[in-house]
């Protein structure tokens, strides 16, 4: 068995560095050392970075982290039954993985994160009278994919919501490619006006991608943000560590390193 290691394997290893709980381990592991040397500093060393890696799993620091970094302003349901009557919107839902075989339904299926988007854009489908879009191919390092995201979630649309996509693009690897490949073939259509749907997390840089596209070609981007929370619904149970509070964390971490990448 050979192991190769190319650009996408160096990024893998890049981002597991530096996501949650990585870089708390490891500042545990320093504190620990320091400790049994005897050195100064190695006990709070140790003490804040099992602190964090407490908070980096709470739902609790995961909506702090989203609003310090900023949140899209949410967009409600009265404003979505304003756009009934309007003939030149779409819908539109970005991908965020599948699962290439689920065995229970002896196909593909969309992950949770895209199955989440897809019910939101289903919904808003519905409400507006728009027709639905999808964007999603084979991610960069998603090399165990055979088939595109956008062709699983064409499926899942149509059977299970009854409500087929009008446009499935399958070929974008990432957010930019997503705005290039799928914002002119709304515009063929006739589409000026797009609600575009993915998780606040990741909406910020969904919408730079998607703005410096659609300005040439005469469409408005509005964000349709999801996951959002009420204000001031932070519970006890809320900092107590859980499997979504460290996707959350991780998730916020990890929009928050693309946007400052440039990516």
């Amino acid at each position: 068995m050979s192991l190769s290691f190319d650009y996408f394997s160096f990024k893998t290893l890049l981002l597991a560095a530096l996501l949650p709980p990585a870089p708390m381990l490891l500042l545990a592991a320093w504190g620990g050392w320091r400790l049994k040397r005897g050195r100064p500093g190695g006990g709070w060393m140790l003490g804040v970075a099992l602190t964090l890696v407490w908070l980096s799993s709470t739902d609790a620091a995961g909506e702090l982290l989203s609003q310090t970094v900023g949140q899209p302003p949410l967009l409600r349901p009265a404003q979505v039954d304003a756009l009934r009557g309007r003939a030149d919107g779409a819908v539109l839902v970005l991908g965020g993985g599948v699962r290439r075989h689920v065995p229970e339904f002896g196909h593909g299926r969309a992950n949770d994160i895209t199955g989440e988007r897809l019910a939101y854009g289903v919904w808003l489908a519905r409400r507006s009278g728009w027709p639905l879009g999808f964007s999603g191919g084979i991610g960069w390092m998603a090399k165990e994919l055979r088939q595109s995201e956008a062709s699983i979630v064409a499926r899942v649309s149509e059977q299970d919501y009854g409500v087929p996509l009008r446009w499935a693009e399958g070929s974008a690897r990432d957010t930019r490619e997503n705005a290039a490949n799928t914002l002119p073939l709304l515009a063929k259509s006739g589409v000026r006006h797009v609600l575009l749907v993915t998780h606040e997390e990741h909406m910020a840089r969904a919408l730079r991608a998607f703005e410096a596209e659609a300005l040439p070609l005469g469409i408005s981007v509005q964000p349709a943000p999801m996951g959002l929370r009420a204000q001031g619904q932070l519970g006890l149970d809320d900092w107590i560590p859980s499997n979504s509070g460290f996707e959350r964390v991780r998730y916020v971490v990890y929009e928050a390193l693309a946007r400052w990448a440039g990516r």
